[in-house]
């Protein structure tokens, strides 16, 4: 999550030639189209607590991951920290306190989520086009995957895992450039073996499996629309086609999670809330802050506690970058906690 040509514009000054993403929304009917149409709920997210503040040499911060470890803790990532502030924070959410667990003076992480194969915390590095790994503590920091796939460097924003712990991810390959450049790659669980599952796309961002592990819904940042990428039994595309249409004015699509329902998580990069369509493509809610919350201008990513229905939203924006809670539609799981 980050934008120049969107995410990473004002930060990605300072960190380089960072650019990340997302946001959006959708527009209603009008007549008797709109009378028959269901209701879309609103839901209202409770702030939890800050976790960051602004940076002073950038002046801005954006939140990102977040993931549930196994041990309760909620892990979320700034992806405009400079070198020695807090880059992976881990968030106690019933205290209500917050620790530094990871830092260095290069990484740009967007995403975080731990590998059901090893068990190990999986960020990616948009500036260096790298996924690392961290030990649940934030010690062992590993290369995962560094290099081009099929002659090109990524730009991984966001990442999602199979059952058995091959990495998904959302190239935004050309964000910078306003390029349809960018792509869906798979990486083996090993890290040896890198291809390209869909290309020519508007700088995907989110990435999550439905409900099934059957396929893949995406996010392109730049186009506000979510495609849904069939899977082979081996794993490789079968078929892509859009399936929503975001109609988010200023602001655009970023990550995404999905409930144990099937029903999609779509974040807003420049407005701070959430669209909530079921798997057929219906929006069924949209997650907005209290009126009174102010200095928040985007809601990146949510998880959603496993097992449970409660929700964990990261905001950022002038302000800070906070979290606030809500109710979801169905319980977490896996494909809701992280990426």
């Amino acid at each position: 999550m980050q934008r120049l040509p969107a995410r990473a514009f004002a930060v990605l000054a300072t960190i380089g030639t960072l650019a990340l993403a997302g946001c959006g929304a959708e527009s209603g009917g009008t007549g008797e189209e709109a009378a028959s149409a269901p209701a879309v709920r609103t839901v209202r997210a409770q702030e939890v607590m800050q976790v960051t503040r602004a940076h002073g040499e950038s002046g801005t911060t954006l939140l990102e991951g977040p993931a549930f470890g196994r041990d309760g803790g909620l892990f979320v990532v700034d992806v405009t920290a400079p070198g020695g502030e807090p880059k992976v924070i881990r968030v106690n959410v019933r205290e209500k306190t917050s620790r530094a667990v990871y830092t260095d003076d290069r990484g740009a992480y967007t995403s975080a989520q731990f590998s059901p194969y090893d068990g190990r915390l999986y960020l990616s590095d948009f500036a260096h086009g790298e996924v690392v790994s961290l030990a649940p503590d934030g010690g062992d920091r590993r290369t995962f995957f560094s290099g081009d796939v099929d002659g090109a460097r990524m730009n991984p924003d966001d990442i999602a895992f199979d059952r058995k712990g091959n990495l998904y991810v959302s190239d935004s390959r050309g964000l910078s450039e306003g390029e349809a450049r960018g792509r869906v790659v798979r990486i083996d669980r090993e890290g040896t073996e890198a291809g390209v599952l869909a290309k020519g796309l508007a700088s995907p961002n989110g990435i999550a499996f439905d409900a099934h592990d059957r396929g893949l819904w995406f996010s392109e940042l730049t186009e506000n629309r979510i495609s849904y990428l069939r899977l082979d039994s081996e794993g490789g595309a079968a078929s892509r086609h859009t399936a929503i249409r975001v109609d988010g004015g200023i602001a655009q699509t970023d990550s995404i999670a999905v409930d144990a329902d099937g029903n999609l998580y779509q974040g807003l990069y420049g407005r701070a809330a959430m669209a909530v369509y079921d798997r057929h493509g219906e929006r069924l809610a949209t997650v907005e802050l209290p009126p009174q919350a102010k200095g928040l201008d985007s809601a990146t990513n949510v998880a959603i506690t496993p097992g449970g229905t409660r929700a964990y939203m990261t905001v950022s924006g002038p302000a800070g970058g906070y979290l606030y809670a809500f109710d979801a539609l169905a319980e977490g799981t896996r494909q809701s906690n992280g990426g």
